[in-house]
């Protein structure tokens, strides 16, 4: 009776120890649950990947432009530039088009779109997900004032149809690389915004990266996970002649 209790209570200690490796290996966030996306996914179109403007051209032409019309973006644009930033490339979602440190892929981005900012598309927040392609509406409502104010009343944070804001999850890198995965977030995020200004170039658009702002407001504003840092706010719309 003895042996069976034993074997009983060191079973219930292995589920046990099991469920908490699971929980901190493999949990989103380290353990937070992702509660995103109750308010609807909307499938994207798929991305063009051939044709269009030379790399060498678009790096000729590439500018930071803070100048935008009142025209709103097509939802193809928007599945364009949300896919040259962190669209998957390979078979089996490993691979995608900005280079990751071991793969580990940190960056998060979020879409604010304004009132009439992106045909077929409400406004709101969204959070784009490579693996399907998707956005996930996560607040409804046009928040580029209040992001603008967070990024110290930058105006073309407002007056673009639309914001990508690029956030990360450092503990993502750094579980692997210890403090330097943090260096290695940040050249992501690099490699994140030079995708789009060649992306934006090609599809005639213009954009700028917008690194001044108050981190916690942003945050506040787009009611985002503790966890999930802000980097970039990039203010993306059609030039005004």
């Amino acid at each position: 009776m003895l042996d069976w209790k034993v074997y009983t209570v060191s079973a219930a200690l292995l589920i046990a120890a099991l469920l908490i490796t699971y929980l901190f290996c493999f949990a989103p966030e380290g353990g937070e649950v992702d509660t995103e996306g109750g308010e609807g996914v909307v499938d994207l179109p798929s991305p063009e990947t051939a044709g269009g403007m030379s790399v060498k051209k678009a790096i000729a032409r590439r500018r930071s432009m803070r100048s935008y019309s009142e025209e709103s973006l097509t939802l193809e644009q928007v599945s364009q530039l949300l896919w040259s930033a962190q669209g998957v490339t390979g078979s089996g979602g490993e691979k995608r088009a900005a280079p990751s440190a071991g793969m580990t892929y940190p960056l998060e981005l979020y879409l604010v779109v304004g009132s009439e900012g992106v045909n077929r598309l409400d406004n709101g927040l969204y959070h784009y997900v490579p693996e399907g392609h998707e956005l996930e509406k996560v607040l409804t409502g046009d928040l580029h004032q209040e992001l603008a104010d967070a990024a110290l009343d930058q105006e073309w944070v407002e007056k673009a149809p639309i914001d990508i804001v690029v956030t990360a999850v450092y503990s993502r890198t750094t579980s692997r690389y210890g403090e330097r995965g943090r260096r290695y977030v940040h050249m992501e995020a690099g490699h994140v915004g030079q995708n789009l200004y060649l992306q934006s170039e090609s599809l005639g658009l213009g954009m700028v990266v917008v690194g001044a702002f108050d981190d916690g407001r942003v945050q506040e504003v787009l009611d985002l996970p503790k966890k999930r840092k802000p980097l970039y706010i990039i203010p993306i719309g059609h030039l005004l002649e």
